[in-house]
């Protein structure tokens, strides 16, 4: 994925100013940055749902927007968005057929999803039935089910407990070693070391793009969150 001076403005506020950024196949991406610093807004224009004010991005080699590659792109937004007044097995099917995936590996799918993010007792619960943090596990089982070759996570382990948290990682590990690419964000430091890159995001604008080793390196700090605050001038509380 290549991104050049990617900039959206909501009349005179710029959400995201001029970014540039090239991210690569099968590492996982980090977008990091406090409340309001773009990132939800970055992932809305690459899958589509926002029109950049400027800015190109390129996917697998096609300029979006681009209908074609969409069946590749997997996408959970920050704000869970499936069908509560249906099953979770409803769920899993009504966005498998989306993609045009055929009724036996849907079925192979789903059962692997369910196992993945721990629901195969709740299979047949209405989503309305289920806690927060439960919904949360299938809006990323539905963003997974297609198998894409590019996933957008906002915030995908939150209101998760630690446990599966750090079975929800070695899952995305699997998929990186497989060449799918992961771009995520989260507010979790664990998190963002584990991740290939980071770009750190501040009012906007990217501050910082590097391995996280790199990162605390190159500003002698020992933790992201004190790169963040010493790339952004700031000093600890």
């Amino acid at each position: 994925m290549e991104i050049q001076k990617l900039t959206k403005t909501f009349r005179k506020f710029t959400a995201v100013d001029s970014l540039d950024l090239t991210i690569y196949k099968g590492e996982i991406y980090g977008l990091l940055g406090p409340n309001g610093s773009g990132k939800t807004t970055i992932i809305k224009m690459l899958t589509g749902l926002l029109q950049p004010t400027a800015g190109t991005t390129k996917l697998f080699g096609h300029t979006l927007p681009c209908k074609s590659i969409m069946n590749d792109v997997g996408y959970m937004p920050q704000d869970t968005a499936i069908y509560i007044d249906n099953t979770v097995h409803e769920n899993l099917f009504f966005f498998g057929s989306i993609y045009g995936i055929s009724k036996q590996r849907l079925e192979k799918r789903e059962r692997e999803m369910l196992q993945f993010v721990d629901l195969q007792n709740w299979r047949d619960s209405l989503v309305s039935t289920l806690s927060g943090g439960m919904k949360h596990r299938v809006s990323l089982a539905c963003a997974l089910i297609h198998e894409p070759k590019l996933v957008f996570l906002d915030e995908p382990t939150g209101g998760i407990d630690p446990e599966l948290r750090a079975t929800f990682w070695e899952y995305f590990g699997s998929m990186v070693k497989k060449g799918i690419t992961v771009i995520i964000t989260t507010h979790y430091m664990d998190e963002a070391n584990r991740c290939s890159r980071v770009g750190l995001l501040r009012q906007g604008k990217l501050i910082a793009d590097g391995r996280p080793s790199d990162l605390k390196n190159n500003t002698r700090t020992n933790s992201l969150e004190d790169t963040f605050l010493a790339l952004a001038g700031r000093k600890k509380p």
